[in-house]
């Protein structure tokens, strides 16, 4: 397990990899926020939970653009 954990790790920082899914998440996540909190950043109605709220719309599409890179990766 550890092993895979290993290869898993070495494909998804791979530079092309990495540029791929941190452009995903960047369009992806902007695109989330606006949708979901576009009233309130408007607003200027920033605290600690919408920012918890926005880091969560970045990091869920980068999450799902690694694992379905590592499932194409096992085909």
């Amino acid at each position: 397990m550890i092993a895979t954990l290993k290869t898993f790790a070495r494909v998804v920082t791979t530079p092309v990899h990495l540029k791929r899914t941190l452009l995903i998440a960047c369009v992806v996540g902007s695109w989330l926020n606006l949708f979901n909190h576009g009233d309130e950043l408007l607003h200027g109605a920033m605290n600690a939970a919408l920012a918890a709220k926005l880091v969560l719309n970045n990091l869920t599409p980068f999450i799902v653009s690694n694992f379905g890179l590592l499932a194409h990766q096992r085909h």
